[in-house]
């Protein structure tokens, strides 16, 4: 096994031309068998394996800078900078990171957690690099998806103008940019990633000194040739209008000249696009027939390519009852931003492709659209992750909320999600929709309550409204007691808990614990986290001896904050007020379970934060 002899990229160096196929191969049976256990992202890293492979063999990620754009891409580079052994770890609790992450190692120059931003940052770093007078490449590895998000084209904006040297790889495995027509066309592509061809130019401009730009012979040549080249390559302009020095396209599994190319980017001393054309799920069949399915994966079995059992989830039942509410009502249409199956829209787009609408990875611009759809009359509902809507935020309150207007946002994965991480935990989106003017925020703990709830979303809140639930299915909780916004779940005397959304089992629970323990304890529940109305607060919860809030978000601004401020500004400000949340921490990877028992949100943790309130 060559594999286990690589225990750095100096041992990819290292290796014969004849080894690399080999070591390839190796890679993406070692990404199938470990991914198969722990789930990650398998289908993009399969697709990068020759391209990072390459980059090994070129550049010395120890001192130039590699930049993942998104950071999903980056396995293969873990299992090459000495982290093989830890995928038994990957996106485990206290384990090994499916992103970048500098705190595993000096190979990881940046976290990339989230799309579109790996040229601003790489330039930034270029930037550092002229000032302080030092002698490193810096790389972006940019996935042709994140090219759907407007940062990208910021970044390629001010980067091509700036003249600095850095290298973006497109990592194209689908998308078409502009599409390249005819034969000659093909036959110019060939050409161009070609050695000779590079050899040939660097040549060329020699021939004119130092600044070839100042030859009118030199620029006379360069303007036919670029005139040519816009007629046959309309895909290159797009870049080299932006200053930048395309290259390619070229086969993405095609290592020696992969290396070749990358070898010759590093020679041209400014900014330079390289476009490599990848299969996504290269070399494992089902993931090459459904990229897509296998982007982002459970444990699976890797001879049948199929996925452990599961459960019913939020999402689910979130994309049901949104297409049945789309058959009552011609008005309503849904938005996702290139996650339709993970926001459970896939049912609505086939009944209703025409309300329908993919914005890809472009939240903003969603956000943006939806509004220009409501101000029409229309009913949009933008199904979107909770950590993907912060790039939304602005246009939430200039497009939607200053407006008044009726957007229904799902969202999706709100809370701890789990193994994704840091990057990727919803624990936000309560903390700032509710302190948008405007905003309705609902929160179901079952999914009866997220059908009423979405119902009421729709049909009822006049402006703007959120639906805020957990990635996964409900818990012992199955009731709807929706009708309510401050709804008390069980009576007690000693103390109240409070909590909104699939925390409240945890409460429940805590409850049953702290009766054992002799604590009689009071639970309500939070259906609505905004508006919070002063009257009914200070009715249900005011002059309480201890008042505990729990919930899966930050400390500054949370719910907790907002009822004790309502309580204390009407006198009735309990004895003693506990804030269960994740205070200023930002969660790893990990289970739910695991994150929850970190941050003492479970039932035990609670129930010991009232145990050691009441000595």
């Amino acid at each position: 096994m060559i594999l286990e002899t690589i225990h750095s990229p100096s041992d990819v160096k290292a290796l014969d031309k004849e080894q690399l196929p080999l070591l390839c191969q190796e890679l993406r049976e070692f990404l199938v068998d470990r991914l198969s256990r722990t789930g990650g992202h398998l289908a993009s890293n399969l697709g990068a394996v020759e391209l990072t492979v390459a980059i090994h063999r070129v550049f010395d990620t120890a001192q130039d800078r590699l930049v993942f754009d998104v950071g999903h891409q980056c396995y293969v580079h873990k299992a090459l900078t000495g982290r093989q052994e830890l995928f038994s770890t990957l996106r485990q609790f206290e384990g090994l990171s499916g992103f970048p992450k500098p705190c595993e190692s000096v190979h990881d120059a940046f976290i990339a957690g989230h799309a579109s931003n790996s040229v601003s940052v790489a330039l930034g770093m270029a930037r550092a690099r002229t000032l302080q007078k030092k002698d490193y490449h810096v790389l972006a590895l940019i996935g042709d998806g994140a090219l759907t998000g407007g940062l990208a084209y910021e970044g390629m904006n001010n980067a091509g103008a700036s003249g600095e040297p850095l290298i973006v790889i497109l990592n194209d495995n689908g998308m078409s940019i502009n599409q390249n027509v005819g034969g000659m066309s093909r036959h110019l592509n060939y050409l161009r990633s070609r050695p000779a061809y590079y050899h040939f130019k660097k040549w060329y401009r020699g021939l004119f000194g130092k600044e070839p730009a100042k030859s009118p012979v030199y620029r006379f040549n360069h303007r036919m040739k670029t005139a040519l080249k816009k007629a046959l390559l309309p895909g290159s302009t797009l870049f080299e209008d932006m200053g930048f020095t395309y290259l390619g396209p070229v086969d993405g599994h095609d290592l020696t000249r992969l290396c070749d190319v990358l070898q010759w980017a590093r020679e041209l001393n400014g900014p330079v696009l390289l476009h490599v054309k990848t299969v996504k799920g290269k070399g494992y069949p089902y993931a090459e027939r459904n990229p897509d399915r296998f982007h982002g994966v459970g444990p699976f079995d890797p001879e049948t390519g199929l996925p452990k059992p599961g459960g019913e989830s939020f999402s689910a039942v979130f994309g049901r009852t949104l297409t049945e509410c789309a058959g009552e009502d011609g008005r309503v249409c849904a938005i996702t931003a290139a996650m339709a199956d993970g926001t459970g829209l896939g049912p609505f787009a086939q009944a209703y492709p025409e309300r329908f609408f993919d914005v890809a990875i472009a939240e903003g611009h969603g956000v943006s659209m939806a509004a220009g759809l409501a101000s029409q009359g229309m009913i949009p509902v933008f199904a979107v992750y909770s950590t993907f809507l912060q790039r939304g935020y602005d246009m939430l309150i200039h497009d939607v909320a200053l407006e008044g207007l009726h957007v229904v946002l799902g969202v999706d994965r709100a809370g701890l999600v789990g193994a994704d991480g840091a990057t990727h935990h919803g624990c936000f989106d309560a903390l700032f929709l509710s302190e948008i003017p405007g905003f309705t925020v609902l929160c179901p703990a079952s999914f009866a309550e997220m059908r009423s709830m979405l119902r009421k979303a729709l049909f009822q809140v006049p402006g703007p409204a959120a639906i805020r639930y957990p990635r996964g299915g409900e818990g012992a909780f199955r009731d709807d007691t929706s009708e309510g916004d401050l709804v008390c779940l069980r009576p007690g005397k000693d103390v109240t808990l409070v909590s909104f959304g699939v925390l409240i089992n945890n409460a429940l629970a805590a409850a049953e614990l702290l009766s054992a323990r002799g604590i009689d304890a009071e639970i309500w529940k939070l259906n609505r986290i905004s508006p919070l109305e002063d009257e009914a607060v200070c009715r249900a919860l005011g002059g309480r001896r201890t008042l505990l809030v729990l919930e899966d978000s930050f400390g500054a601004g949370c719910v907790g904050q907002r009822l004790a401020a309502i309580l204390a500004a009407h006198g009735q400000a309990p004895e003693r007020l506990i804030l269960r949340n994740l205070g200023k921490t930002f969660a790893r990877e990990g289970s739910i379970s695991q994150l929850e028992h970190r941050f003492g949100l479970d039932a035990e943790g609670v129930a010991r934060a009232i145990q050691e309130a009441q000595i």
